[in-house]
Protein backbone atom coordinates (compact mmCIF):
# COMPACT_ATOMS: atom_id res chain seq x y z
CA UNK A 1 0.00 0.00 0.00
CA UNK A 2 0.94 3.75 -0.33
CA UNK A 3 -0.17 6.35 1.67
CA UNK A 4 -2.49 9.11 0.78
CA UNK A 5 0.32 11.99 1.49
CA UNK A 6 0.24 13.79 -1.81
CA UNK A 7 -3.32 11.92 -3.08
CA UNK A 8 -5.42 14.77 -4.73
CA UNK A 9 -7.24 14.78 -8.02
CA UNK A 10 -5.89 17.46 -9.88
CA UNK A 11 -6.54 15.75 -13.34
CA UNK A 12 -8.93 13.30 -15.10
CA UNK A 13 -7.86 10.01 -16.84
CA UNK A 14 -10.94 8.36 -16.20
CA UNK A 15 -15.11 9.40 -15.72
CA UNK A 16 -15.23 9.48 -11.78
CA UNK A 17 -12.56 12.11 -11.68
CA UNK A 18 -13.58 16.03 -12.03
CA UNK A 19 -10.93 18.21 -10.55
CA UNK A 20 -13.18 20.70 -9.61
CA UNK A 21 -14.51 18.52 -6.98
CA UNK A 22 -11.83 18.28 -4.30
CA UNK A 23 -10.32 16.15 -1.81
CA UNK A 24 -10.87 16.16 1.79
CA UNK A 25 -6.90 15.50 2.64
CA UNK A 26 -7.83 14.63 6.32
CA UNK A 27 -10.42 12.55 5.64
CA UNK A 28 -8.71 10.60 3.23
CA UNK A 29 -6.22 9.61 5.94
CA UNK A 30 -8.69 8.55 8.19
CA UNK A 31 -10.09 6.10 5.50
CA UNK A 32 -6.71 4.93 4.43
CA UNK A 33 -6.11 3.87 8.08
CA UNK A 34 -9.09 2.75 8.40
CA UNK A 35 -8.78 0.46 5.84
CA UNK A 36 -5.33 -0.81 6.78
CA UNK A 37 -6.34 -1.80 10.46
CA UNK A 38 -9.65 -3.86 8.71
CA UNK A 39 -6.93 -5.61 6.59
CA UNK A 40 -4.53 -6.24 9.41
CA UNK A 41 -7.64 -7.27 11.57
CA UNK A 42 -8.61 -10.02 9.20
CA UNK A 43 -4.93 -11.08 9.51
CA UNK A 44 -3.12 -9.27 6.39
CA UNK A 45 0.18 -7.98 7.10
CA UNK A 46 0.88 -4.53 5.32
CA UNK A 47 3.43 -3.34 3.51
CA UNK A 48 3.82 0.27 2.72
CA UNK A 49 5.71 2.12 -0.49
CA UNK A 50 6.77 5.64 0.24
CA UNK A 51 4.56 8.20 -1.24
CA UNK A 52 6.21 10.50 -4.45
CA UNK A 53 5.35 14.30 -4.37
CA UNK A 54 3.42 15.22 -7.90
CA UNK A 55 2.32 11.28 -7.67
CA UNK A 56 -1.59 11.99 -6.56
CA UNK A 57 -2.89 8.21 -7.78
CA UNK A 58 0.29 6.47 -6.86
CA UNK A 59 -1.77 5.31 -3.89
CA UNK A 60 -3.70 2.73 -6.20
CA UNK A 61 -0.59 0.21 -5.58
CA UNK A 62 -3.09 -2.46 -7.63
CA UNK A 63 -1.68 -0.90 -10.39
CA UNK A 64 2.14 -0.85 -9.89
CA UNK A 65 1.92 -4.48 -11.60
CA UNK A 66 1.60 -8.41 -11.31
CA UNK A 67 3.20 -10.14 -8.48
CA UNK A 68 3.97 -14.24 -8.91
CA UNK A 69 5.45 -15.83 -6.13
CA UNK A 70 8.68 -13.26 -5.34
CA UNK A 71 8.44 -11.22 -8.76
CA UNK A 72 6.74 -8.81 -10.01
CA UNK A 73 5.91 -7.25 -13.78
CA UNK A 74 5.65 -3.75 -13.57
CA UNK A 75 2.94 -2.39 -15.39
CA UNK A 76 2.90 -0.07 -18.28
CA UNK A 77 0.68 2.90 -17.84
CA UNK A 78 -1.46 3.61 -20.32
CA UNK A 79 -1.60 7.42 -19.04
CA UNK A 80 1.41 9.97 -18.75
CA UNK A 81 0.27 11.07 -15.37
CA UNK A 82 0.58 7.63 -13.76
CA UNK A 83 4.07 6.50 -15.61
CA UNK A 84 6.59 7.69 -12.93
CA UNK A 85 5.10 5.58 -10.05
CA UNK A 86 6.51 2.50 -11.63
CA UNK A 87 10.14 3.33 -11.14
CA UNK A 88 9.17 4.01 -7.33
CA UNK A 89 7.48 0.99 -6.58
CA UNK A 90 10.31 -1.40 -8.17
CA UNK A 91 12.87 0.25 -6.72
CA UNK A 92 10.44 -0.68 -3.36
CA UNK A 93 10.22 -4.41 -4.59
CA UNK A 94 13.88 -4.58 -5.33
CA UNK A 95 14.48 -3.29 -1.39
CA UNK A 96 12.70 -6.17 -0.57
CA UNK A 97 14.94 -8.70 -2.56
CA UNK A 98 12.17 -9.48 -5.23
CA UNK A 99 12.88 -10.21 -8.87
CA UNK A 100 11.92 -7.20 -11.24
CA UNK A 101 10.91 -8.17 -14.78
CA UNK A 102 11.05 -6.30 -17.67
CA UNK A 103 7.43 -4.36 -18.56
CA UNK A 104 4.97 -5.40 -21.10
CA UNK A 105 5.91 -4.37 -24.40
CA UNK A 106 2.22 -2.31 -24.58
CA UNK A 107 0.12 -1.00 -22.05
CA UNK A 108 -1.27 -2.99 -19.20
CA UNK A 109 -1.83 -1.85 -15.57
CA UNK A 110 -0.90 -4.54 -13.10
CA UNK A 111 -3.21 -6.47 -11.29
CA UNK A 112 -5.84 -3.99 -11.67
CA UNK A 113 -6.43 -5.74 -14.95
CA UNK A 114 -5.33 -9.12 -14.16
CA UNK A 115 -7.09 -10.80 -11.38
CA UNK A 116 -5.71 -13.92 -9.96
CA UNK A 117 -7.89 -16.60 -9.94
CA UNK A 118 -8.09 -20.56 -10.05
CA UNK A 119 -4.05 -20.21 -10.74
CA UNK A 120 -4.51 -18.10 -13.87
CA UNK A 121 -5.39 -14.54 -14.71
CA UNK A 122 -9.10 -13.51 -15.49
CA UNK A 123 -7.76 -9.43 -17.33
CA UNK A 124 -9.33 -6.90 -18.86
CA UNK A 125 -8.22 -4.68 -21.94
CA UNK A 126 -9.71 -1.48 -23.82
CA UNK A 127 -10.18 1.05 -21.32
CA UNK A 128 -6.58 0.94 -20.18
CA UNK A 129 -4.44 -2.33 -21.11
CA UNK A 130 -4.48 -3.48 -24.46
CA UNK A 131 -5.04 -6.55 -25.37
CA UNK A 132 -2.02 -7.54 -27.01
CA UNK A 133 0.43 -7.64 -23.80
CA UNK A 134 -1.34 -10.48 -22.65
CA UNK A 135 0.16 -12.57 -25.47
CA UNK A 136 3.66 -11.31 -24.03
CA UNK A 137 2.81 -12.17 -20.96
CA UNK A 138 1.14 -15.47 -21.59
CA UNK A 139 4.42 -16.44 -24.32
CA UNK A 140 6.84 -14.59 -21.54
CA UNK A 141 5.65 -16.28 -18.21
CA UNK A 142 3.35 -19.11 -19.22
CA UNK A 143 0.24 -17.77 -17.60
CA UNK A 144 -3.30 -19.03 -18.43
CA UNK A 145 -4.67 -15.30 -19.06
CA UNK A 146 -8.41 -15.48 -19.92
CA UNK A 147 -8.83 -11.78 -21.47
CA UNK A 148 -11.73 -9.83 -21.43
CA UNK A 149 -13.19 -6.35 -23.26
CA UNK A 150 -14.48 -3.70 -21.36
CA UNK A 151 -16.49 -1.56 -22.68
CA UNK A 152 -18.25 0.65 -20.31
CA UNK A 153 -15.81 3.66 -18.95
CA UNK A 154 -17.29 3.32 -15.71
CA UNK A 155 -15.21 -0.24 -15.12
CA UNK A 156 -12.20 1.01 -17.12
CA UNK A 157 -10.13 -1.91 -14.47
CA UNK A 158 -11.11 -5.35 -14.41
CA UNK A 159 -10.88 -4.98 -10.79
CA UNK A 160 -14.01 -3.23 -10.52
CA UNK A 161 -16.31 -5.91 -12.27
CA UNK A 162 -14.59 -8.99 -10.91
CA UNK A 163 -13.58 -10.14 -7.82
CA UNK A 164 -12.58 -13.58 -7.01
CA UNK A 165 -13.45 -14.77 -3.51
CA UNK A 166 -11.88 -18.36 -3.86
CA UNK A 167 -11.18 -20.76 -6.46
CA UNK A 168 -14.25 -21.17 -7.51
CA UNK A 169 -16.26 -18.21 -6.43
CA UNK A 170 -16.25 -14.94 -7.67
CA UNK A 171 -18.38 -11.38 -7.69
CA UNK A 172 -19.28 -10.67 -11.48
CA UNK A 173 -20.84 -7.62 -12.70
CA UNK A 174 -22.79 -8.67 -15.96
CA UNK A 175 -22.47 -4.54 -16.86
CA UNK A 176 -18.68 -4.50 -17.36
CA UNK A 177 -18.24 -7.01 -19.78
CA UNK A 178 -19.16 -7.79 -23.63
CA UNK A 179 -21.92 -10.74 -23.82
CA UNK A 180 -19.24 -13.01 -25.09
CA UNK A 181 -16.99 -11.89 -21.68
CA UNK A 182 -20.31 -12.70 -19.89
CA UNK A 183 -20.24 -15.95 -21.54
CA UNK A 184 -16.39 -17.24 -20.82
CA UNK A 185 -16.92 -15.80 -16.75
CA UNK A 186 -20.19 -17.96 -17.13
CA UNK A 187 -17.78 -21.05 -18.02
CA UNK A 188 -14.83 -19.87 -15.76
CA UNK A 189 -16.46 -19.03 -12.17
CA UNK A 190 -18.44 -22.52 -10.83
CA UNK A 191 -20.54 -20.14 -8.36
CA UNK A 192 -20.57 -16.67 -9.68
CA UNK A 193 -22.33 -14.00 -6.93
CA UNK A 194 -23.84 -11.80 -9.98
CA UNK A 195 -23.41 -8.17 -8.92
CA UNK A 196 -26.59 -5.38 -9.74
CA UNK A 197 -26.22 -2.30 -11.54
CA UNK A 198 -26.14 -0.69 -8.12
CA UNK A 199 -23.86 -2.58 -6.37
CA UNK A 200 -21.21 -2.08 -9.45
CA UNK A 201 -21.60 1.70 -9.40
CA UNK A 202 -20.54 1.48 -5.64
CA UNK A 203 -17.66 -0.66 -6.14
CA UNK A 204 -18.53 -3.56 -4.55
CA UNK A 205 -16.41 -5.73 -6.68
CA UNK A 206 -13.59 -3.85 -5.77
CA UNK A 207 -12.77 -5.78 -2.94
CA UNK A 208 -10.04 -6.90 -0.92
CA UNK A 209 -10.35 -10.78 -0.03
CA UNK A 210 -8.81 -11.46 3.37
CA UNK A 211 -9.30 -15.43 4.51
CA UNK A 212 -13.29 -15.14 4.52
CA UNK A 213 -13.64 -11.88 5.38
CA UNK A 214 -14.64 -9.18 2.42
CA UNK A 215 -13.11 -5.82 2.72
CA UNK A 216 -15.25 -3.10 0.15
CA UNK A 217 -16.31 0.08 -0.56
CA UNK A 218 -19.96 -0.62 -0.40
CA UNK A 219 -21.79 -3.76 0.40
CA UNK A 220 -26.06 -4.04 0.27
CA UNK A 221 -28.12 -5.99 2.33
CA UNK A 222 -28.78 -8.73 -0.81
CA UNK A 223 -25.19 -9.02 -1.10
CA UNK A 224 -24.43 -9.40 2.18
CA UNK A 225 -26.76 -12.01 2.61
CA UNK A 226 -25.01 -13.69 -0.69
CA UNK A 227 -21.85 -13.37 0.45
CA UNK A 228 -22.60 -14.82 4.54
CA UNK A 229 -24.80 -17.93 3.11
CA UNK A 230 -21.13 -18.67 1.17
CA UNK A 231 -19.63 -18.65 4.47
CA UNK A 232 -17.58 -15.24 4.02
CA UNK A 233 -18.11 -12.45 6.11
CA UNK A 234 -18.43 -8.48 4.86
CA UNK A 235 -16.09 -5.97 6.34
CA UNK A 236 -17.21 -2.48 5.22
CA UNK A 237 -14.53 0.47 4.99
CA UNK A 238 -15.41 3.62 3.99
CA UNK A 239 -12.68 4.62 0.81
CA UNK A 240 -15.41 7.44 -0.90
CA UNK A 241 -12.36 10.41 -1.35
CA UNK A 242 -10.44 8.19 -2.96
CA UNK A 243 -13.95 6.88 -4.88
CA UNK A 244 -13.39 10.74 -6.42
CA UNK A 245 -10.37 9.15 -8.57
CA UNK A 246 -12.12 5.97 -9.10
CA UNK A 247 -10.84 3.87 -6.37
CA UNK A 248 -12.14 1.72 -3.86
CA UNK A 249 -10.32 -1.03 -1.50
CA UNK A 250 -8.98 -3.24 -3.80
CA UNK A 251 -7.21 -0.46 -6.17
CA UNK A 252 -5.49 0.70 -2.60
CA UNK A 253 -3.63 -2.35 -2.07
CA UNK A 254 -1.96 -4.76 -4.33
CA UNK A 255 -1.16 -8.46 -3.04
CA UNK A 256 1.63 -9.94 -2.50
CA UNK A 257 0.36 -13.73 -1.91
CA UNK A 258 -0.05 -14.62 -5.66
CA UNK A 259 1.24 -17.70 -6.89
CA UNK A 260 0.21 -18.04 -10.47
CA UNK A 261 0.60 -21.60 -12.53
CA UNK A 262 2.38 -22.27 -15.70
CA UNK A 263 0.13 -23.41 -17.94
CA UNK A 264 3.13 -23.47 -20.83
CA UNK A 265 6.98 -23.37 -20.98
CA UNK A 266 7.79 -20.02 -20.63
CA UNK A 267 10.51 -17.33 -22.04
CA UNK A 268 13.46 -16.64 -20.29
CA UNK A 269 12.33 -13.32 -18.65
CA UNK A 270 15.00 -10.60 -18.89
CA UNK A 271 15.47 -9.29 -15.45
CA UNK A 272 16.15 -5.39 -14.60
CA UNK A 273 18.38 -4.59 -12.38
Amino acid sequence: MCSPEHFDVTYSINVWMDPDVRVDSDRAWRQWDDLVSTLEAAGTEVRTVPAEPGLPDMVFTANAGIVDGTTVTPARMSNPERAPEIGHVCGRFEELGWTVEQPPAAPQEGAGDAVAFGGGLVAGYGPRSAESAYDGLRARHGWAVTALELTDPRFYHVDLGFCPLDDRTAMVLPEAFTTAGRAELAELVEDPVVLTAEEGAAFCANAVVAGRTVVMPHCTPRLGRELERRGFEPAVCDVSEFGKAGGGCRCLTLALDVELDRAAAPFTAEVVG
